[in-house]
């Protein structure tokens, strides 16, 4: 069977390759490089250290190894989709899209399709059921990833394999370790990757501006603030919002006045 394992670094995928190797595998290893790089350098994934630690597990257990770049589609795809629906007054999911769009769809089209199984470091599992492969939940309820898949079509989650699925993140961590992996006490990525060390705030405000409206109270309509733009909040959000007497919640938005409307818990 022929094999491709999405490695990014992280002790994660990283294991998918031991775990391969242990179950008599001989994957083909691919670095994704994704992100935006604009004209400026201002957004991009810092990948010199991860592409060092995949070339190391490349070489330890003897994989062919590719770097292929998806900058274009990703900014094509992932986004222009978060900043249109920040536009639209939505939060967006970009981890979620990514792995639809890019991961599990371009990817897929342009290189995986020479492959039987695509393998990646998710915490998730499959299970065949009346000639269907379904995504389910992995052994560690707490590390969970099928939410953050949960757009990956029927198609797709047949072709993939989730190595790590049926190991606790302890597990893995210590056959990183065991194994004398570079990526063993690598702390787990937090955060949307295009960003790298970019604030969220300051990215939304690079594309979308700032534009002052009114924080109103939803159940008496007073006015009781005032903001930068309605783009920068969420439903749902407590912090951030600079109102006394609280705490007060988002509850909704007006994206055509750009009103954002709070109540309190």
């Amino acid at each position: 069977m022929e094999i491709a394992a999405l490695v990014s670094g992280g002790v994660d995928s990283s294991v998918v390759v031991h775990q391969l190797k242990e179950m008599g595998y001989d994957p083909t290893i691919f670095y994704i490089k994704i992100g935006m790089e604009d004209e400026q350098g201002y957004i991009d994934c810092p990948s010199e250290e991860d592409i060092e630690i995949v070339t190391f597990i490349a070489k330890k257990y003897g994989c062919r190894f590719e770097i292929v770049s998806l900058h274009e589609e990703y900014w094509n795809s992932v986004v222009q989709y978060t900043i249109d629906s920040v536009k639209r007054g939505l939060t967006p999911n970009p981890d979620m899209m990514c792995n639809k769009l890019i991961k599990f769809g371009t990817f897929e089209q342009k290189w995986g399709h020479h492959f039987d199984k695509i393998a990646t470091g998710h915490y998730a599992t499959t299970t065949e059921s009346e000639g269907l492969t379904w995504l389910s939940t992995a052994k560690d309820h707490v590390k969970d990833q099928t939410y953050f898949l949960g757009q990956v079509s029927y198609v797709q989650v047949a072709k993939l394999m989730f190595p790590i699925g049926n190991l606790l993140k302890s597990e893995v961590r210590k056959i990183a370790a065991d194994n004398k992996l570079p990526s063993a006490q690598r702390k787990d990525s937090q955060g949307i990757c295009f960003l790298g060390k970019v604030n969220y705030n300051h990215f939304i405000e690079r594309y979308l501006g700032k534009k002052e409206g009114l924080i109103v109270e939803l159940e008496t309509g007073n006015i009781i603030g005032r903001h930068q733009g309605f783009w920068f909040h969420t439903i749902g959000q407590r912090k951030g919002l600079g109102l006394s007497g609280g705490p007060w919640f988002v509850i909704k938005k007006d994206v055509n006045r750009n009103i954002v409307y709070v109540s309190k818990g």
